[in-house]
């Protein structure tokens, strides 16, 4: 099966009145397809630029890049990921419904089928009986919730997650995380997610891909084996805190490899 990403040797070079800013140096990275893999790292490291650069939304300096083997302008073309970004994005004046048919709209799909798709949906999300509400009825996790349907209208192989819960209530937080993971599971859909939060990352992820300050390099690699089922309980598991301390080590340039952790 075709990976859902793959970096090579890949940089980005920004230019400014002062001169130029290496953003991304040398990134080399592949995320399976139906793989989880978090970004984490300092501000301004270049999680969110490199994100970026896979969703053809800023083209590399250097390197080769490549979504499901194509280009990654090829592959928005395609549509073949979604993004969700930590504000949801919603427009206002149309209804929940509304805004999760909105891609599909777009590309031109009939009224029924958008209908079809925009309820399942969001019987997904768990928001069926809020179809009709409109976002500001909504709180911030459902907005969220909302966000991420619309994301997977189009049934992309992957998502683009760019601290999507960063705005909420550490409560929301978890909650919704846990949403993330069952909606993942079903959909089936490859996920890089960019977080500034250690137990988030773990949580969510098969991998947590450190990245070092500014020029942004991956400086470590580090497996989750915490298993597919990532319920409540697992937040208070030894093995969660294992994975949560060397992923805190990694950041810290001290990997070890702990209990829950294959840090091979």
């Amino acid at each position: 099966m075709t990976n859902a990403v793959e970096a090579r040797g890949v940089g980005k070079v920004f230019s400014s009145r002062s001169g130029e800013v290496i953003a991304l140096d040398g990134i080399d990275l592949t995320v399976a397809a139906g793989e989880f893999v978090s970004l984490i790292g300092p501000s301004g490291c270049g999680k969110s630029t490199l994100l970026r650069l896979i969703a053809d939304l800023d083209t590399p300096t250097t390197g080769e890049l490549t979504v499901f083997g194509k280009t990654p302008r090829q592959a928005r073309e395609a549509q073949d990921y979604g993004i969700a970004f930590q504000q949801a994005g919603l427009l206002p004046w149309r209804t929940v419904t509304a805004n999760v048919e909105l891609p599909l709209e777009l590309h031109g799909v009939g009224k029924g089928e958008r209908a079809v798709r925009a309820a399942e949906l969001l019987s997904l999300v768990g928001l069926d009986e809020f179809a009709g509400h409109f976002p500001h009825q909504l709180s911030g996790g459902m907005q969220q919730r909302v966000a991420i349907a619309r994301s997977l209208a189009e049934r992309p192989s992957m998502l683009l997650m760019d601290e999507p819960f960063g705005a909420l209530d550490e409560m929301t937080r978890e909650r919704m995380q846990t949403e993330l993971v069952r909606i993942c599971a079903e959909s089936g859909a490859a996920v890089v997610f960019v977080t500034h939060s250690i137990p988030e990352a773990v949580f969510l992820s098969q991998r947590v891909v450190v990245m070092s300050p500014r020029p942004g390099r991956i400086s470590a690699v580090v497996p989750i084996t915490l298993g597919d089922e990532r319920g409540e309980g697992l937040r208070e598991d030894a093995s969660f805190f294992a994975a949560v301390t060397a992923v805190r080590e990694a950041l810290h340039g001290t990997p070890v490899t702990a209990r829950g952790v294959d840090l091979r």
